[in-house]
């Protein structure tokens, strides 16, 4: 007589199984974290050593720390660090902005620069701007605009009873009037201010200096930890709302706070680079594809990648595209467009399939 299969052995395999596949997600997105970080090590030593004066990576690192011939520590200190560190520091928070807002809105299109919030915060920066405000007041009016673009989307969502999967629709429209705005308020400056207010136009790191990274870099680097102490609360929201609210989390409030930090956070970066398109949209995409589900290592990783892709856009645009005064903006949008296209057409590929 035979014996009797074994009919445990199928759910403790099944038990053992999933444990060993999050160690193997949360080692590579831990792989995948040190590779962005390396890179992001050299493609700043080759920002901080490429430009008119050519400097060795070792020299240009030590008059980084100040150590060296005086004319290097000037260039490098004084003119390529604050717009190395300007892109490295706006590309995390885009980046870190469009994953919380995807994840909140469950809706791949969704980013900063498409649902109006940059263009808000342009709009503000340039108000600002208008009324002769000290350049160190410009985060506040990013913020503002920023939050201002949020009220906007909100309440044409809600007149026209649009569903929160399809905000982005809206956020289009919201986006476009608002940089209709800035436009026109460029066009009635004076020539002078009009100069200094096309950053607002494109987005684009010319002539960062230490005092605007000082303000709105603190403040982006202080979001962004917020965004990650936030994790557990989106985790719980991904269950739904009724298992949110067995857990004791109210969704509604938790989902408000988390959307109004990803606002604030977009705004401040874009306060201080302009408004870089497609950062914040393909970047949390290319980290979804290369590490799986979002967990705070994949956070980190879409914050690291970000950083690096606004970095070697400036870096294409300052020295390898033949076209003098390229501004990053430009850079972007132009490798993000099709990026944007290819998702639309998918979208409803998915859900004819589904």
């Amino acid at each position: 007589m035979n014996p009797p299969p074994n009919t445990s052995a199928a759910p403790n395999a099944s038990a053992a199984t999933k444990p060993s596949a999050l160690a193997r997600a949360r080692r590579r997105s831990l792989l995948l974290c040190a590779l962005a970080a390396t890179l992001l090590v050299l493609l700043t030593g080759l920002a901080l050593s490429t430009g008119q004066v050519k400097l060795p990576f070792a020299t240009a690192l030590r008059a980084l720390f100040g150590s060296g011939d005086g004319g290097d520590v000037l260039v490098v200190q004084q003119f390529r660090a604050p717009r190395v560190v300007s892109a490295l520091i706006a590309g995390a928070g885009l980046a870190v902005s469009g994953s919380l807002l995807q994840r909140l809105f469950r809706n791949p299109l969704a980013s900063p620069d498409v649902v109006g919030v940059t263009g808000g915060a342009s709009f503000g920066a340039v108000l600002l701007l208008a009324t002769g405000a000290s350049q160190a007041l410009i985060p506040l009016g990013a913020v503002g605009g920023g939050l201002l673009a949020a009220v906007l989307l909100g309440g044409f969502a809600w007149r026209a009873k649009v569903a929160v999967s399809r905000l982005v629709l809206v956020g289009l429209a919201v986006q476009a009037g608002l940089a209709a705005a800035v436009n026109l308020m460029i066009v009635r400056f004076p020539a002078e201010l009009a100069a200094s207010a096309l950053q607002w136009t494109t987005g684009s790191l010319y002539g960062r200096t230490w005092t605007e990274v000082s303000v709105g870099g603190v403040a982006i680097l202080l979001t962004c930890l917020a965004a990650f102490l936030a994790q557990r609360r989106l985790a719980v929201l991904d269950l739904g709302d009724d298992s949110a609210g067995g857990l004791g989390l109210t969704a509604d409030r938790a989902r408000l706070g988390l959307l109004l930090l990803a606002v604030v956070i977009a705004s401040l970066a874009a306060g201080l680079t302009g408004p870089v398109a497609f950062v914040a949209l393909a970047v949390p995409h290319l980290v979804r594809l290369l590490a799986g589900p979002p967990t705070p290592a994949t956070l980190a990783l879409t914050a690291l990648t970000g950083a690096l892709l606004l970095l070697a856009a400036d870096h294409l645009a300052l020295h390898v595209l033949p076209v003098s005064g390229l501004p990053v903006g430009a850079v972007t949008a132009t490798l993000g467009a099709p990026w944007l296209l290819a998702l639309m057409i998918r979208r409803p590929a998915h859900r004819s399939a589904s």
